[in-house]
């Protein structure tokens, strides 16, 4: 679990270099081939078998200003996806990056193909892209990801489609 206070004591400069490092190791770990099949999201939805399934468990861990740009912060949350959990078509107020902890998660982002990435990569999500869908590839394990959000001051995090 990620200690919010480690990162409140640094404030922003803390967040932004935990940011800026979790970015670093990301690319040095992303996965460079794609897995499945690209689909447009309107098949998405029958494609993953979204009826009846588990969503995520979102916790926010930390949310500080980011001294010296007025209006911006910075927001770290937990996301617990349980066995066959999956977290369909969204997008966020702020730009993301996303590193997974535990488990292996399999991810699509509009105009790219689905992507599997396990624990210690990372990937990027530019504000406003559509997520397509995010799902925990286990059905009996669970699965975690630390996502850091830079957003303006009141923005919706996350919007459901």
């Amino acid at each position: 679990m990620v200690d919010g206070s480690r990162l409140a004591k640094w404030g922003w400069f803390g967040a932004l270099a935990a940011s800026a490092a979790l970015a670093w190791i990301g690319a040095m770990n992303t996965p460079s081939r794609p897995t499945g099949h690209s689909m447009p999201a309107s098949h998405l939805a029958a494609a993953q078998g979204q009826e009846g399934r588990p969503r995520p468990a979102v916790t926010t861990q930390s949310s500080d200003d980011l001294t010296g740009m007025p209006g911006k912060k910075i927001t770290t949350v937990l996301v617990d996806f349980p066995p066959g959990g999956l977290s369909p078509a969204h997008h966020h107020g702020g730009s993301v990056h996303v590193r997974v902890l535990s488990g292996t998660i399999r991810s699509q982002l509009q105009g790219g193909p689905p992507i599997v990435y396990k624990a210690g990569e990372s990937f990027f999500e530019p504000m406003g892209i559509t997520h397509l869908f995010a799902e925990n590839m286990s059905a009996t394990e669970s699965a975690q990801a630390l996502a850091v959000i830079v957003h303006d001051e009141g923005a919706v995090l996350t919007t459901y489609h």
